[in-house]
């Protein structure tokens, strides 16, 4: 039996997920005697660590002690938090680049113009997510504001300085805009900046958070939307390639990188961001019913505007056409369903408004480039 040590915090949702990959992967691959204490991100090294005499250890390291500590243990360790220490433990986590770029999608795909951007400058994670997320928008033709902060806000007067920077901030970007936060503290501290400065949040101002942390994204006002990453895998990943360094495999000599799952949309970003109040309502009604068989004649009859003001207000502000951005909602349903769900391809098809299931597969695969079940297959790590 393999006695691995798990320095993982308990004490937010992603850690909490991380756990339970590395559990599923244990109960099929076991059996393992896991050692697990209740944990923050900044608790100290424990003390047992530099008697201990296991066979491997998975950590989020918090702090160069821990790093520290961790080396003196001389045991196979893999990282799931970051790079920073300069440590020799392989890593495995977030596609960071692919998180800026689907942000970037996410707000593009709702009609935004104006963008902007918020991190730390503690972390080279959080930066690489801004300034993916900035490439992504400079791509599609936009310019981006960015408010980067130094991480000092331990004391209550410390951030409400910041808030106040913050503020200041907000006021002055171009409305509406679409702003990505690196963290879903980020996301968390800036819709409560918003309130502070009087910005209607999503119409003013659409917020995205990273990591789709439950308690962060359902306590702010309003609740964040968040891009939630794939950490069951992620923990399955890590645990798998620790088993191998028990072995005495060698260490990968890159990280191994594992893509986010989906936008988690809450009340922070669920807007389309045109001036147009008819034809906002045409996009919403498109976004709301799409997967109930919607067609372009329903549209019109419920929204007073013409099919060919329809046509071409939805190529211009969003690039397809009305018949396009009903096809893409209805895909992009399918595609969570496809990752959250055990429902089969009929269920899904119907679901997303597909008149048949072989209907639906054919436009997936057309779509997406392989079948839903590859995609199924894939997006679960198998």
């Amino acid at each position: 039996m393999r006695h691995v040590a798990l320095l993982i915090e308990t004490s937010r949702t992603y850690g909490r997920e991380l756990l339970a990959g590395i559990r599923r992967y244990a109960n099929e691959h076991g059996p393992w005697s896991m050692y697990l204490e209740l944990r923050g991100l900044d608790s100290k090294p424990p003390a047992w660590l530099n008697r201990w005499h296991g066979d491997g250890i998975l950590t989020r390291t918090g702090s160069l002690e821990m790093a520290q500590a961790l080396e003196r243990a001389d045991v196979p360790t893999v990282e799931l938090r970051t790079t920073r220490f300069h440590h020799r433990f392989p890593f495995v986590g977030v596609d960071n680049q692919a998180l800026g770029r689907m942000v970037a999608r996410h707000l593009l795909e709702r009609g935004f113009r104006y963008f902007a951007v918020y991190d730390l400058d503690s972390e080279d994670y959080f930066t690489e997510r801004g300034e993916t997320f900035v490439q992504a928008i400079r791509a599609a033709g936009h310019d981006v504001h960015i408010f980067r902060s130094p991480d000092h806000r331990e004391q209550p007067q410390e951030w409400e300085a910041h808030q106040d920077q913050l503020v200041e901030w907000l006021k002055a970007l171009p409305k509406p805009v679409g702003i990505m936060a690196c963290t879903d503290q980020l996301g968390y501290w800036l819709l409560d900046a918003c309130v502070r400065a009087e910005i209607a949040v999503p119409e003013q101002a659409a917020v995205v958070g990273c990591e789709n942390d439950e308690t962060l994204c359902t306590m702010a006002t309003p609740p964040l939307s968040s891009a939630a990453f794939d950490a069951q895998r992620i923990g399955y990943a890590a645990a798998k390639l620790l088993d191998g360094l028990m072995q005495g495999e060698p260490a990968p000599t890159a990280p191994l990188l594992i893509p986010p799952l989906q936008v988690v949309t809450r009340r922070s970003s669920d807007v389309v961001a045109i001036d147009d109040v008819v034809f906002s309502q045409a996009i919403r009604r498109m976004r709301e019913s799409a997967s109930q068989g919607l067609s372009i004649k329903e549209v019109l009859q419920s929204v007073p505007i013409s099919r060919s003001t329809l046509e071409r207000k939805t190529r211009s502000l969003l690039g397809r056409s009305p018949r396009e951005e009903i096809f893409r909602i209805r895909l992009e349903i399918a595609r969570q369903l496809l990752q959250e769900t055990e429902m089969s391809l009929e269920q899904i098809a119907q679901r997303c408004g597909f008149r048949t299931a072989q209907y639906f597969c054919t436009a997936f695969l057309k779509s997406q480039g392989m079948t839903p079940g590859a995609f199924r297959k894939q997006s679960r790590g198998a």
